[in-house]
C-alpha cells in the first residue's frame, strides 16, 4: 500500500510517500521558522496561508522524488489534530479532496501519535511495549505504549511544555525564536556549574512536570546578571543557557528513569522536536544504562513535525481496514489516551 502523508499542524508543511512493503520512498518539509521569527512566535493566520501556498508543490516534489504519480497512491493520511485549527484544516481538506478525486480512502492521524511512532521508521525500531517521552514545543508527556492506540498517560507538564520553556528562556536572554537550538548552541560554550538551577518536581513522587518555576528562576538570574546598561555579557548568557539546559535535561531524565522503574519496561523512546537535543540524548543514554534498558529515537529530520511519521502512522491503521468518514473532523485539542487500539499490531 502506497500512502501519501500530509502534516500541517503548526508551522511546518510536511509531505511523504510511505510504501508498506518498501518503506519510505520520499519526503519533503518546508519550515516557516524564518517567517514567524519576526514576530517571536507562531502567528496562526500566517501559518495557515503558508500551508496553502506550499502544500501542493510539496506533494508534486515528493511524487517526483519517489518516481511515483498521484494515480499510484492507494490512500492519504493527514494530521487531524491536535494543532492550530486553521493549519489543520488546510492539510485535512487537501488530503480529503485528493482522496475523493482519486477514489481512495483517507484517514486522519493524531499528531503526537505520529511523533511517538517516528522511531519505527529507523532501521532498528523498538518493539512494543515501551515507555515514550514526547517532548516538544507544545507537549511534554510520559506515556506507556503497549501497541498502536494502546497509550497510558503516566505524566505530563502541568504548565509549559519543555520546548516552550526553552523558547521563553531564550527570549529572556535576548535570543531569537525558536530558542531551543540557540540555547543548546550557547550552552556548548557555557559552564553550567556557575549556577545551581532547580530540578522542578523531582523531589516528590510521580511523573508530572512543571517548568514555570524554572522560567522564573531563569528570569531572576538574567536580571541579576545584567550590567548597568542593561546588557547581558555573552559568557554570562552562555553560562545561564548551560545551567538552564542542564536543569531541563536532568528533570526529564529523572522522570524517564522513574517511569522505567515503575513500569518495569526496558525500552525508552524519545520523540518530538526537543528529542533532537544532544545533551538530552546523552543524559537519557546514561539513565537507561543504569536501568539496563535501551533508548530509541528518530533521526533529527523526523524529530520535528514531518509527513513521514503521519504516513507511517496512517498506514498502520489503513492496513487494519480503518478510514475516516467523508466529513472533515479536525481536533485542535485531542487527548492521545482517547484513541482506540489497533487490532493487529505491526512488528516494527
Amino acid at each position: 500500500m502506497l500512502v501519501l502523508g500530509i502534516e500541517t499542524s503548526c508551522d511546518e508543511t510536511g509531505v511523504a510517500l510511505y510504501d508498506t512493503d518498501l518503506g519510505l520512498l520520499g519526503d519533503a518539509l518546508y519550515s516557516q521558522v524564518k517567517m514567524h521569527a519576526e514576530y517571536g512566535g507562531v502567528v496562526p493566520e500566517l501559518a495557515s496561508r503558508d500551508h496553502v501556498r506550499k502544500l501542493i508543490p510539496l506533494v508534486r516534489e515528493v511524487c517526483n522524488q519517489a518516481n511515483r504519480t498521484l494515480a499510484q497512491v492507494d490512500a492519504v493520511a493527514y494530521t487531524s489534530g491536535p494543532g492550530l485549527i486553521g493549519a489543520l484544516m488546510v492539510g485535512a481538506s487537501t488530503g480529503r479532496a485528493l482522496a475523493l478525486a482519486l477514489g481512495i480512502p483517507a484517514i486522519g492521524v493524531h499528531h503526537m501519535a505520529g511523533h511517538l511512532l517516528a522511531p519505527m521508521l529507523e532501521d532498528n525500531p523498538p518493539a512494543f511495549p515501551f515507555v515514550a517521552l514526547l517532548v516538544s514545543g507544545g507537549h511534554t508527556q510520559v506515556v506507556r505504549v503497549d501497541g498502536i492506540g494502546q497509550y497510558e498517560l503516566l505524566g505530563e507538564s502541568l504548565d509549559d511544555a519543555a520546548g516552550e520553556a526553552f523558547d521563553k528562556a531564550a527570549k529572556m536572554m535576548g535570543m531569537d525564536y525558536p530558542g531551543g537550538p540557540l540555547i543548546a548552541k550557547a550552552a556548548m560554550q557555557g559552564d553550567a556549574s556557575k549556577y545551581k538551577f532547580p530540578r522542578p518536581m523531582t523531589d516528590r513522587p510521580g511523573l508530572d512536570f512543571s517548568f514555570s518555576g524554572l522560567k522564573t528562576y531563569t528570569l531572576n538570574t538574567v536580571e541579576a546578571e545584567r550590567l548597568e546598561d542593561g546588557t547581558l555579557p555573552e559568557q554570562v548568557r552562555n553560562n545561564i543557557a548551560a545551567a538552564f539546559e542542564e536543569a531541563v535535561v536532568d528533570t526529564l531524565a529523572i522522570k524517564c528513569r522513574r517511569a522505567l522503574q515503575q513500569t518495569g519496561l526496558k525500552q525508552l523512546i524519545i520523540a518530538g522536536g526537543v528529542s533532537a537535543n544532544l545533551t538530552l540524548r546523552a543524559r537519557l543514554e546514561e539513565a537507561v544504562r543504569k536501568e539496563r534498558a535501551s533508548l530509541f529515537y528518530a533521526r533529527p529530520a523526523f524529530c520535528t513535525d514531518n509527513g513521514a511519521m503521519i504516513a507511517y502512522a496512517g498506514a498502520q491503521r489503513l492496513l487494519a481496514g480503518e478510514q475516516s468518514p467523508l466529513a472533515i473532523d479536525t481536533k485542535p485539542r485531542w487527548p492521545m489516551d482517547t484513541l482506540h487500539a489497533l487490532g493487529a499490531q505491526p512488528n516494527g
